[in-house]
């Protein structure tokens, strides 16, 4: 879907003021309520913005430590039996089916490194990873940066 700079505007002001209403983005961007509201319905039906749900973060309620993991699969089970067994796992916040030399890639936290270790060892005991390969996060710049490109694409698509 095209995005245009009224779209980008309205991402961003909700991006910086999420509890905001229709009605105050309305009068902010100076365009009627009614516009902002389609706007937003046209973009989260066709994916453009995802629903508004409150976003945990998992080291505010005690799980700090962050790791990237390449997983190595047992391949006779298929990518979608692992994944429902891996996904049993709540400190396992995101997976992914890549190319290169493993066939996942995952993303788990834990309170502490040695909290960590218990996760990958549940990774490796549903018998569905046959190896692991971790990196430990030590600092976070940024994560799900996607409001620069949506209004690159914006000004592309205006141009």
């Amino acid at each position: 879907m095209a995005v245009d700079e009224l779209d980008a505007k309205i991402v961003r002001f909700f991006t910086d003021s999420p509890r905001a209403s229709v009605l105050e983005a309305s009068r902010v961007l100076k365009v009627a309520r009614a516009t902002v509201q389609s706007r937003l319905d046209r973009m989260a039906e066709r994916g453009v913005v995802a629903p508004w749900v409150p976003q945990p973060d998992p080291a505010g309620f005690g799980y700090p430590v962050v790791a990237f993991c390449s997983l190595t699969i047992n391949q006779d089970l298929g990518h979608d039996a692992v994944v429902e067994a891996l996904a049993a796992i709540p400190e396992l916040i995101e997976i992914h089916t890549v190319s290169g030399s493993s066939d996942l890639m995952v993303r788990v936290v834990g309170k502490s490194n040695s909290d960590l270790q218990r996760v990958l060892d549940k990774l490796i005991a549903t018998k569905t990873v046959l190896r692991s390969s971790s990196v430990i996060v030590l600092n976070t710049h940024f994560q799900g940066r996607t409001l620069p490109l949506l209004e690159a694409a914006a000004k592309e698509n205006a141009g």
